[in-house]
């Protein structure tokens, strides 16, 4: 097990170097963004949004919202980070086949017997929680706060980033979707005043 656990580890360390596509396709140079660092990203906002929701007596599992950010984008690791031009090229179906696929390969020889790591994926691509929707919009509140950064840097072209924000729907109730909603109006309003 130990040498399963080793080799699953020196596999997800390429998530470390692994660009984030959507910029180097936007003209931004190697190294703009890793995977790793957006699910940095990821697991702060989700934290700092399910810890809000709990201040507020919101039953959130915490350790799931956690455990759920940490692992989301692991299938990347062995089919790349595919932009949103690439679901155009190949379809929706097709690319959440490849990266299940994908990601219960790498997952197989350290799953505990239980699925433990492939529940907490299906859940988040079939976002069935309240943990995996939180999740779900803080991926999305990530990227926007990274376009802002990069905008505010000096960056331009990254308006398709921002269509998500119009209308984001994350299927969540009251008071989650007063938090998120807050946050990206909050997004909204700090670029356009640097647009």
């Amino acid at each position: 097990m130990s040498q399963s656990i080793l080799s699953l580890l020196i596999e997800l360390q390429r998530l470390k170097r692994l660009d984030r596509t959507g910029w180097i396709l936007r003209g931004l140079p190697n190294g703009t963004e890793s995977v790793a660092a957006h699910s940095f990203g990821v697991g702060v906002t989700a934290m700092i949004v399910a810890d809000t929701l709990r201040s507020q007596g919101v039953a959130v599992d915490v350790e799931k919202v956690l455990r759920i950010a940490l692992i989301h984008d692991w299938a990347e690791v062995r089919v790349g980070d595919m932009p949103r031009t690439a679901t155009e090229f190949f379809g929706t179906a097709t690319r959440k086949k490849a990266e299940k696929k994908a990601f219960q390969q790498i997952v197989s020889d350290v799953n505990l017997g239980e699925a433990v790591y492939e529940n907490l994926y299906d859940d988040y691509e079939e976002r069935r929680s309240l943990e995996a929707k939180l999740v779900k919009a803080a991926d999305v509140i990530d990227l926007l706060v990274e376009a802002l950064a990069l905008e505010r840097a000096g960056a331009r072209g990254l308006d398709e980033f921002w269509e998500v924000a119009t209308d984001p729907d994350f299927q969540l109730e009251s008071p989650a979707r007063e938090i998120v909603g807050g946050i990206f109006e909050s997004l909204l309003n700090m670029r356009s005043k640097i647009t």
